[in-house]
């Protein structure tokens, strides 16, 4: 498979707004980091709604009580992993997405129930996997950037730039190295990626962020040589997996990208396809060998 330059170009330019975009937002401090992946989970749910209407036709004809109020409770589950620190009003953001996320579980079944008489349970199965898959990992993710681990200074932020720094590296090396010497394809799921743009794509990942680990030693002290490759492999992993996922779910749906926000990798979730899988793995890693 030839180099398509322009084809690059695009994604590339893309990719460098995306960066900055997570740099500002997740640099900058916790507030701007919640809002910018509050407007990411509202635009990922939007894609997924519209994708399983498209593989699940009766999910188009959900009251818009459901619609909207599936998207409101997956919010208070990013709200509740907010650390302690975090407030409005004095009233913490865990408290807030707490007792909105109870009263959300009470009231969507009373409102599908009035709204649609019997209600689908196709259509409930398919919100509820959309609180797994988008809702849920977002609030891992935000766990991790409000949260300290191990008694140093915060490396919230450090570790979710981490992440998505692998995940970065990764797409584009596997891309690069794909097309100049892939020949083997990986999977029916997705035809144009091979085994050695893959292997290539995580191997580069992991060697890059290990390099970066060895020459960086401060403010990030805190988490050493060894967890950076950790983390850099089981992002680039199981991000790998999240995009062959999110292919599978624009297969069902026939669809090419998901959405259109940002030009050469379509829309919210064809972008953050893989942080969202990677998320929860690297959560569990940071939880159990981090804290």
């Amino acid at each position: 498979m030839a180099l398509n330059t322009a084809v690059f170009k695009t994604r590339a330019l893309s990719a460098l707004v995306f960066v900055a975009l997570m740099l500002l937002g997740l640099l900058w401090n916790f507030w701007s980091f919640f809002v910018l992946f509050s407007v990411i989970h509202f635009g990922c749910w939007y894609e997924y709604q519209r994708i399983i209407t498209r593989v699940y036709p009766p999910y188009g004809n959900i009251p818009v009580f459901h619609r909207y109020g599936v998207m409101v409770a997956g919010w208070c589950i990013m709200l509740f992993f907010t650390g302690p620190s975090y407030s409005i009003l004095g009233l913490p953001l865990h408290t807030i997405g707490y007792w909105l996320g109870l009263v959300s579980l009470l009231i969507l079944p009373l409102g599908a129930a009035v709204f649609s008489g019997r209600p689908d349970l196709v259509a409930i199965r398919y919100s509820l996997l959309g609180l797994l898959y988008i809702s849920l990992s977002w609030g891992l993710l935000v766990f991790m950037r409000s949260n300290y681990f191990g008694g140093f200074v915060n490396i919230g932020k450090w570790l979710v730039l981490l992440i998505i720094a692998s995940i970065w590296i990764n797409d584009t090396m596997a891309y690069i190295v794909g097309s100049l010497i892939g020949k083997t394809p990986l999977t029916r799921i997705s035809p144009k990626k091979t085994w050695e743009g893959t292997l290539g794509g995580i191997l580069l990942s992991v060697a890059t962020l290990l390099v970066a680990a060895y020459m960086i030693t401060e403010p990030i002290d805190a988490i050493s040589i060894l967890p950076w490759g950790i983390i850099a492999a089981i992002a680039a992993i199981a991000g790998t997996f999240g995009d062959l996922l999110e292919s599978k779910l624009k297969r069902m749906a026939d669809i090419k990208d998901s959405g259109a926000i940002l030009p050469g990798h379509g829309g919210f979730l064809d972008r953050f396809d893989s942080l969202l899988l990677a998320t929860p793995f690297v959560w569990i890693y940071v939880v159990l060998f981090l804290k």
